[in-house]
């Protein structure tokens, strides 16, 4: 099954996606479910208007495919801030809380290695939330 990427930003109101293989394949919505709805639903649209069209499909999308989210780190840190404090995403990542904050706000983007932390972190607590049971 083919990977077909999704880059979601946030602006401070709302989230916006694009889908780098269908120019101008684009969606905005309130929150990131919101997002994931509308991609589900415009994606096999886009792609039938491009096929009655006469276009040419990019190939991640010629047969059976899945969405790859990537999120900026404001997109994430927003979408999650109801789940995780940024007192808990601090002791996860190491990052002080009032950096976190800036890179919610949109104040300061974090550099690469930043970024590398916050995701390294969230694995770390993906992995070992999966390895329970109840």
């Amino acid at each position: 099954m083919e990977k077909a990427i999704v880059e979601v930003s946030y602006s401070g109101k709302n989230y916006g996606a694009h889908l780098p293989e269908l120019p101008g394949c684009v969606t905005t919505g309130s929150s990131l479910d919101e997002i994931v709805r509308n991609v589900n639903e415009m994606v096999p649209f886009h792609l039938d208007g491009m096929r009655e069209d006469g276009d040419a499909v990019p190939a991640p999308f010629d047969g059976e495919y899945e969405f790859e989210y990537r999120l900026t780190t404001e997109a994430l840190l927003h979408a999650y801030s109801g789940v995780f404090t940024k007192a808990a995403l601090s002791r996860i990542t190491g990052i002080n809380e009032r950096q976190l904050w800036h890179y919610e706000a949109g104040i300061r983007k974090p550099r690469p290695a930043q970024r590398k932390r916050i995701e390294e972190g969230l694995h770390k607590l993906a992995a070992q939330l999966l390895s329970i049971t109840l």
